[in-house]
This record gives structure tokens, C-alpha cells and sequence, in this order.
């Protein structure tokens, strides 16, 4: 009898000591989870997009000294949560606002990750974040452009990337300092796919020329992941337009600029609006064809030895390709997520959100060339910012404007091939 009063007491102890060790292991763990295009037409884009976020881990879970005034970069793991570390759970959402949105789901529900970040294409976080907000679950965003998304009426979604209507701001400012300088810019051509993206971004630029006294001579809608785009670039070839901005995915990007080689066509100026024109595998495929193209950016490598400089090499030794503007927004959004669960010192959703909401980081504690991130009561970083960059030598952009943040001039008109 006393015997088994003894084994009684002692499997009472291992249980009641079972839920401490559990708790434990959770808090020094992290769960955030990263919805991302692994398959379909951005795949490439979701891949890069996945090591960016995957090297943004081994920087906060291990201590970088190096990268200077960077939030998280000198200890090892969230020191505001004991030394916790980072767990990044990635889930496929094929470019579908559907499994995009389901995909959520299942890290909110299934997984318990405390925090979402992604998903790339406009349509697939317009999905995504609204479970989010379902669940009163961060969700921060990096890369996705469409201006409805912070006229929600949303308290969970946060976004650091400049939105279109900053992209309107720059063609047009640029636009505007080419005329001045002798390039004529008064026809404009708009090119884009019939995604959440591609609608929102060329409405919100003709909205803004508009305003300005600048009508779009021109918009060419065409289905995305599209299989022949020859009637669009006839079109083209057609009308003359000065300037043709460009919205398309990687998939997309890569078959006009093959298409334009095949019918000869030139346009003066090309501008294209990141996405896949900043897509490593598109400037392999196309990037000898491409000479002169200009595109928006807000990434820049640096002087040697900088932050973004060691992030670039630590990029380009984990994946063969160089860091481009889209993945860097992406891991810039994962290193903002991640400052505000730090601060918060907690993994609860609220606490979270609101560390979020107080976010003020200045440019020598970003990756990214932003003028900070401060968020407004929209959930938008009110700081981003943007600059012009331009495939002079068909291997490698280089800023081009303005001129403060430039390294070379701009090379007009548009060289092709």
C-alpha cells in the first residue's frame, strides 16, 4: 500500500510537471507563418521570397554584431522574449486568392502560428489577410501594391512597401524631369493584367496623371499568364506611345519582351513596375534583350561592408542569384513583424498589434531604401519610399533617379537588343 501511495505520488509529480516543460518549449519558440507562391505562374518570385525570409531567421536567431543599428541583428533570437527563437512555417498558395486564403486558415488554425506574413500578388493577400482579421491575427505584408487593401477598415493588416499611389508619384515626378531634360513623355502607354494588381495599380496611376493635366493615351488589358501577346504589342507598335509602363509578372514580363524582339518594336522609354521585371529569372531569360529598360525599386546593395551589402553577399551565397526589389520588401516586412513581437515581449495577437501600431524605425534599421516605417491608422508605412533603377548593361540594374540616390544617369532611348 505505501508502495503504490509512492508511485502515485510520483507519476502526480511528472504530470503536474509535464504542462511547465510544454509551456516552456513553446515560449522559447516562435511560430510565424509565411504565405507564399511556390508553385504556379510567380513560383520564382515565392522561392526567392522563402530564402529571403529564411536568411532574415538566421540573422535574428543568431547574433550578427555586423549588421550595426539592425533591430534583432546583435543577440541571439527575440531578447525581448528570453532568447526565443524564430520558427518560420511556409505555406503554397499557388498565385490563388482561393488556397491563399485557405492556406491561412490552415497556419492560423492548424499550425497556431501567432503571426502571418505575405503573399505576394495583391489578389492573394486581399484573400489571405481577411482570415486574418477573421482571427485577430497579425498580418503584415511586404510586396503587394493594390491601394484597396489599406481602405479595408482593417486593424490586423499592416503594410511597409509603397503602394500605387507612390508609384504614381515617381513615374510622374520622373516622367515630369525627363521633359524637362529634352526626352518627349507625353504619349503614355499602359500595359497590365486583368489581377487585383495589375487593375489597381493602372487605375491609380491614370487617376493620378489625370489629376495632373495627364491623361494615358493608351491601356492594354491582357489575361495573366497569358500565351500570346502579340495583338498587345501591335497595338503598341501602332499607337507610338513615348512611354509604355509595364505591369506584369515574371511569366508575363518574360514572354513581351520576347514578343517585342519578334515584331521589332522599340519603344523609347519602357518603364516597368518591379514585380517580374525585378525577378531574377526574368533578367536570365530576357535581360540581353531588355538593354535600357527602367523599373521601380527601393532596394540598393550599398557601400562594401554595409548591412545591405552583407545581405546581399549571404543571399547571393545561399541562393546563386543577386537580392532584387521584391524579395527584399518581402524580408523587409518579416524583419518589421518580427521587431514588434520583440518589443511586445509577448506572443499574444494583441499585444502584437499593438507594438505594430507604435512602430517607428528610422533608415539605418532598415534593409530596405525607405525613409522609415511608421504605420498609419490605416495599417499603411506612411515612410516608404521608391526610387528609378535601369538594366543598362541587360545583367544588372543600377538606380538612375533622382539624382541624389542615383549611380549613373539614365540611357535613353530604350536600347533593346
Amino acid at each position: 500500500m505505501k508502495l503504490m501511495r509512492i508511485v502515485g505520488l510520483l507519476c502526480a509529480a511528472s504530470i503536474s510537471v509535464l504542462p511547465a516543460n510544454r509551456a516552456f518549449s513553446q515560449e522559447k519558440t516562435v511560430k510565424i507563418g509565411a504565405v507564399v507562391p511556390l508553385s504556379g505562374g510567380a513560383a520564382t518570385a515565392g522561392v526567392h521570397t522563402k530564402a529571403a525570409i529564411e536568411l532574415a531567421v538566421d540573422i535574428i536567431n543568431n547574433a550578427h554584431p555586423e549588421f550595426g543599428d539592425f533591430p534583432l541583428a546583435k543577440n541571439a533570437g527575440l531578447a525581448g522574449l528570453g532568447g526565443a527563437k524564430v520558427e518560420v512555417v511556409f505555406a503554397d498558395n499557388q498565385g490563388s486568392p482561393a488556397t491563399g486564403q485557405n492556406q491561412t486558415l490552415r497556419l492560423i488554425t492548424e499550425e497556431k502560428v501567432v503571426a502571418v506574413t505575405g503573399a505576394y500578388q495583391s489578389g492573394v493577400t486581399l484573400t489571405a489577410s481577411a482570415i486574418a482579421e477573421k482571427y485577430g491575427i497579425p498580418f503584415v505584408n511586404g510586396e503587394s501594391v493594390a491601394a484597396n487593401l489599406t481602405e479595408r477598415g482593417f486593424k490586423w493588416f499592416f503594410r511597409t512597401t509603397p503602394i500605387a499611389s507612390d508609384i504614381a508619384k515617381i513615374y510622374y515626378d520622373f516622367l515630369t524631369d525627363m521633359k524637362a531634360s529634352g526626352v518627349k513623355s507625353d504619349s503614355i502607354a499602359i500595359v497590365h493584367d486583368t489581377t487585383e494588381y495589375g487593375v489597381s495599380v493602372a487605375n491609380v496611376i491614370t487617376s493620378a496623371f489625370k489629376e495632373k493635366g495627364k491623361a494615358i493615351a493608351l491601356d492594354i488589358p491582357y489575361t495573366i499568364n497569358a500565351t500570346d501577346v502579340q495583338g498587345q504589342v501591335l497595338q503598341l507598335k501602332e499607337k507610338k506611345p513615348d512611354v509604355v509602363i509595364m505591369i506584369a509578372y515574371t511569366s508575363d514580363a518574360i514572354l513581351y519582351q520576347k514578343t517585342m524582339q519578334a515584331l521589332d518594336y522599340k519603344p523609347p522609354m519602357i518603364i516597368a513596375d518591379d514585380s517580374g521585371y525585378s525577378d531574377p529569372p526574368m533578367i536570365k531569360a530576357v535581360g540581353k534583350i531588355s538593354k535600357g529598360i527602367l523599373n521601380r525599386s527601393s532596394w540598393s546593395v550599398g557601400p562594401a561592408g554595409s548591412p545591405t551589402a552583407l545581405i546581399a553577399d549571404m543571399y547571393k551565397k545561399k541562393t546563386g542569384d543577386d537580392m532584387d526589389d521584391t524579395t527584399g520588401r518581402a524580408m523587409q516586412a518579416f524583419f518589421v513583424l518580427c521587431d514588434a513581437i520583440d518589443r511586445a515581449g509577448s506572443t499574444e495577437p494583441a499585444k502584437i498589434q499593438a507594438a505594430l501600431k507604435a512602430t517607428d524605425l528610422k533608415p539605418n534599421q532598415l534593409m530596405m531604401g525607405y525613409k522609415g516605417v511608421k504605420f498609419d491608422e490605416k495599417g499603411q508605412n506612411i515612410l516608404a519610399s521608391s526610387l528609378i533603377i535601369q538594366l543598362q548593361d541587360g545583367e544588372n540594374y543600377v538606380a538612375v533617379w533622382p539624382k541624389g540616390s542615383s549611380q549613373k544617369a539614365p540611357e535613353l532611348p530604350y536600347k533593346g537588343w
